[in-house]
């Protein structure tokens, strides 16, 4: 009996023994994955939880190491709207310092009494134009901010490619007349429709066409297009104008960018960047191409109706080119 019983005790103070070995190394892996948990906690990106093996506790871990990682992920986009926002805010107040002294010296020249009635209006003017300016700038950068926070819903539908365009140029029909340009529309024979938001595409057509009008001479041409390409819609503005230095091409669709070749010095930097967040949102690019002094090209992609479910897709009219 005694020696059973002897073997009994050892049988169980091994089994004790390795019990309480189990347990402190349990609780030393607790202790190390609580310091890790609170290294998350603290920021740190690059603490995760060993969660290698099977069972439930390295289930639990794999678990914890992805809500660490959505949570990361979330604090970057929340520290890059941050920063987006400290830039734009510098942007703005860059951008309105130029208008809003401007507007100072026009209001202390109209102030002379003794200021002559044809210099009065000439500042007047100007004073509008500056006003104008800042107008576009608050307005553009609105949308631009929409468009980037997603807080602005697109209302997409099947829409007539050949509509979106002569709309396009019966806007701006009667500036082209006065500055004695031309808009041509260049159409397929066959039916084109893109699946967009209206108003917001006719945005950034607008944006384009502004664009071309602004750096080209009277006598020039300003072409709207539209045509399918490997299986995208592409609307393009074409213009015979001064072009782009190739210095700028690559970086014109920068908030605010300012070419230090351009002449014009009127221009915002926003229209092209309004035209880019318009396209992305669409899930669509936009691309530019230019030769200086013979033109440019700007051209937006976009997905082809078939990819997107939509209602019964209406049948416009046959195109041919149409000049102003």
């Amino acid at each position: 009996m005694m020696p059973l019983l002897i073997t009994a005790l050892l049988l169980l103070a091994g089994v004790t023994a390795a019990f309480v070995s189990h347990v402190i190394k349990e609780r030393r892996r607790t202790d190390e994955a609580a310091e890790i948990v609170c290294s998350m906690a603290d920021g740190d990106p690059t603490a995760r939880l060993e969660c290698s093996g099977e069972g439930s506790r390295a289930r639990l871990y794999h678990e914890i190491n992805s809500l660490a990682s959505v949570l990361g992920a979330h604090a970057d986009a929340e520290l890059q709207a941050k920063v987006f926002l400290k830039n734009s805010i510098q942007d703005i107040s860059h951008q309105l310092k130029t208008p809003l002294a401007s507007l100072s010296i026009y209001q202390e020249l109209l102030a002379d009494e003794t200021l002559d009635s044809e210099s009065r209006q000439h500042f007047q003017a100007l004073s509008a134009q500056e006003f104008e300016r800042m107008e576009l700038l608050v307005q553009n950068l609105l949308k631009i901010t929409k468009l980037d926070a997603d807080t602005e819903l697109l209302e997409c539908r099947v829409t007539s490619v050949r509509e979106l365009i002569l709309k396009t140029r019966e806007r701006f029909a009667v500036r082209a007349s006065r500055e004695e340009k031309n808009i041509m529309v260049e159409l397929p024979d066959e039916t084109l429709d893109v699946f967009c938001d209206p108003i917001w595409i006719s945005e950034a057509l607008d944006n384009l066409v502004k664009n071309a009008l602004d750096h080209t001479q009277p006598g020039d041409t300003v072409t709207l297009s539209g045509k399918k390409i490997a299986g995208e819609i592409c609307l393009q503005v074409t213009d015979n104008g001064s072009g782009i230095h190739p210095e700028d091409i690559y970086h014109i669709f920068k908030r605010f960018y300012r070419s230090r070749f351009a002449k014009d010095r009127s221009g915002i930097g926003l229209g092209l960047a309004l035209v880019r967040s318009i396209a992305e949102r669409h899930g669509g690019t936009v691309e530019a191409d230019s030769t200086l002094g013979k033109g440019s090209s700007f051209s937006i992609y976009l997905p082809d109706v078939g990819k997107h479910a939509g209602g019964p897709i209406q049948q416009p009219e046959n195109s041919i080119p149409t000049k102003m």
